[in-house]
């Protein structure tokens, strides 16, 4: 956003006001609405997208959205208010200041400032750093923003950098390509006492397996949205998955180098959440259960008791077929299966094909998982917990 449009937003609440307001009752003629108050057409095109982005943001940060400032790319890299609040805590326990680095808008900033925290917040570019000032002073908070080059600033007793992952280009899922490049980044912070930098889910383990360092991914209600590395003494344990359920917090860790027994289907079928397998905690959660895989490289568990868990989905096993669509077809229409989730993992079909090979009809509904047990391709029949 303009720095200037910016500035002008700040000071007319009554105009972010009616400009909500007109995108709620108009729709895409919200724009005319404004326009026939005088208010200049930039300007009510800054408004709207400010009172659009603000409604997006709701499922990110709840109320707060309606007070803060975003920008599209900035609100898409933005951490989740309950993430950043949780890893602010950790922060709080372990330093008095900290210095968060590539801050964007702001948000991790902002949960630093809340948990107590002196914080040092830096940005490469003017317009977002003064984004995240009006983020500060609409949320209250004591937080000294600067522009400057992460690479090169002063750092504090603890630093936190989220380097940006989005370019002019879309989304980059090269470290390398960051900016800045993650490399430069994690030398700039090596021997730095008490540090994290937050990284995109499918960061590969070859930039996290690092000496001395914790990987943690983080997922919300299913839903995988970060890795963070953790590094000096924020470190505390090789891998670590951080699952949030119904408002609430759970982790396991471990040292993401145990492997699970294998062996057949059993009465239940667990899937483990995202962050359980990027974190490479399959056998943690398959002990913590008593289960098994039918495979070693693929992360479903089979169990022969049900036992209620924050880090799987669970499944009751009706039956187990060879995975040959025309008998499947055949099988499918005897039970008179019209509504199936088709879930796949180790075996290459593509769910939409399988479906239209199966033609379904019928009132009844199921799960099919085809999978790998040993070498044998399989589909497993089964009713969610």
């Amino acid at each position: 956003m303009d720095t200037g449009l910016l500035a002008a937003l700040r000071t007319d609440p009554e105009l972010q006001r009616r400009a909500a307001e007109a995108l709620e009752a108009e729709g895409d003629r919200a724009a005319l609405a404004l326009r026939k108050d005088g208010t200049g057409p930039e300007l009510a095109a800054a408004a709207l997208t400010l009172a659009d982005l603000r409604r997006g943001a709701r499922a990110k940060f709840g109320e707060r959205a309606a007070r803060m400032y975003f920008t599209r790319a900035g609100l898409e890299q933005a951490t989740r208010w309950p993430v950043a609040a949780r890893r602010a805590a950790r922060f709080a326990e372990g330093a008095g200041e900290v210095t968060d680095l590539c801050c964007g808008i702001g948000t991790d900033a902002l949960a630093f400032a809340e948990a107590g925290l002196e914080v040092e917040a830096v940005d490469a570019d003017e317009a977002t750093a003064e984004v995240a000032r009006a983020n500060a002073e609409a949320l209250g908070l004591d937080v000294r923003v600067r522009v400057g080059d992460a690479l090169e600033v002063g750092l504090g007793e603890a630093v936190f950098a989220d380097p940006a992952r989005r370019s002019t280009a879309g989304r980059s899922f090269d470290p390398a390509a960051y900016s800045p490049p993650l490399d430069g980044l994690l030398e700039r912070l090596e021997g730095a006492r008490f540090a994290a930098v937050k990284l995109g889910p499918g960061i590969g383990h070859e930039w996290v397996d690092r000496e001395g360092a914790e990987a943690e991914w983080v997922s919300v209600d299913r839903d995988v949205v970060e890795a963070c590395l953790w590094l000096g003494e924020a470190a505390e344990v090789r891998r670590r998955a951080s699952v949030r359920r119904d408002g609430a917090w759970h982790e396991m860790t471990g040292t993401g180098r145990a492997r699970a027994e294998t062996g057949e289907v059993a009465a239940y079928l667990y899937e483990p959440d995202g962050a359980v397998i990027r974190a490479g905690l399959v056998a943690e959660l398959a002990e913590g259960l008593e289960a098994h895989t039918g495979h070693e490289d693929i992360a479903y568990l089979y169990a022969d008791e049900l036992r209620a868990t924050p880090f799987a989905r669970a499944w009751k096993v009706e039956e187990v077929w060879p995975l040959n669509p025309k008998k499947l077809r055949g099988l499918l229409a005897e039970r008179r299966i019209g509504r199936l989730t088709i879930k796949q993992r180790g075996t290459g079909i593509v769910p939409a094909d399988l479906r239209k090979q199966l033609k379904l009809k019928g009132p009844n509904e199921a799960t099919l998982v085809a999978t790998r047990l040993g070498e044998r391709h399989v589909a497993v029949l089964c009713q969610e917990t």
